[in-house]
């Protein structure tokens, strides 16, 4: 295997979405004028937060789960097993992007360091020793929260400040149910390697109990948020997947849980498209 092809199966292509369609929310949301749209750092940023955060992020996650990724199957069939013999090609990898936020960091202003910093400090902290989150229950999807730092990072490049408390709270809900959720499948095989998530932790029905509760707030922050726009209502896909797994116990989360990155890009999508219009038309 050549190293973009190594490269690019390590960034777990299927969750890019998740850095990258966090900072172009968060830049939309933070935006006035097209010409924002123009500078060079939106798009240097938008680069990165794409490709190589998710390169450090799962790198990471590889390069200190290896026990555990021998016990899982989803690592032969929908993410790349690291040998034995790539783990050196995969730290040289880990070094190499480390190396480039470094750099990234040199121009920017303090508030920016301060966010990517923490963006850089939880992705790897959640694998790495000797905090690794990931094996603490409440605390695992609490530093989940390293998804939403590229949003917060962004809406400051955009508007230099801030976001509201609100957003950050509506981003809090849901990325800490989209970390459990995506937990609960790997119960059994956390559980064997001694891993102690929250799922673990609480069990399966009260995970997906918790899911339903913390997306369920996100949707009436977001119906709240924009008065009750119609296609705001959109938002309780989130809620409707907990909801049918707790309804149909014989339906498999397994199979569900792949299509919620679609639900996200969708949304997601349509978020961006929908602020960027209303701002520079209305506004």
């Amino acid at each position: 295997m050549n190293i973009l092809t190594f490269i690019f199966k390590i960034s777990r292509f299927r969750f890019w979405i998740y850095t990258g369609g966090t900072y172009v929310v968060g830049y939309a949301l933070g935006f006035s004028v097209f010409g924002d749209f123009l500078r060079p750092e939106y798009y240097l940023y938008l680069f990165y937060f794409f490709f190589p955060a998710n390169i450090f992020i799962y790198g990471v996650n590889d390069y200190w789960d290896e026990d555990t990724d021998k016990l899982n199957p989803k690592k032969d069939e929908k993410e790349h097993r690291v040998s034995v013999i790539e783990r050196k090609k995969l730290l040289n990898v880990i070094i190499l992007v480390t190396g480039f936020s470094l750099i990234l960091m040199i121009f920017q202003d303090n508030v920016e360091r301060i966010i990517f910093t923490g963006f850089l400090f939880l992705s790897y902290f959640y694998s790495a020793k000797p905090l690794r989150f990931k094996d603490k229950p409440f605390l695992d999807f609490v530093s989940n929260y390293l998804y939403i730092m590229p949003g917060i990072f962004a809406y400051y490049l955009a508007s230099n400040t801030i976001p509201p408390l609100i957003y950050m709270f509506g981003a809090f809900l849901h990325i800490s149910a989209m970390h459990i959720f995506s937990a609960i499948p790997d119960i059994k095989y956390d559980r064997k390697a001694g891993i102690n998530t929250t799922p673990v932790f609480i069990g399966a029905n009260s995970a997906l109990w918790l899911c339903l509760v913390f997306w369920m707030g996100l949707s009436l922050i977001v119906i709240y948020l924009t008065d009750f726009f119609p296609l705001s209502f959109l938002v309780f896909l989130y809620p409707l997947f907990p909801l049918l797994l707790l309804i149909k116990k014989d339906w498999s989360i397994d199979d569900l849980y792949w299509y919620l990155p679609y639900v996200n890009t969708a949304l997601g999508g349509l978020l961006f498209t929908s602020l960027v219009v209303y701002k520079l038309v209305f506004i």
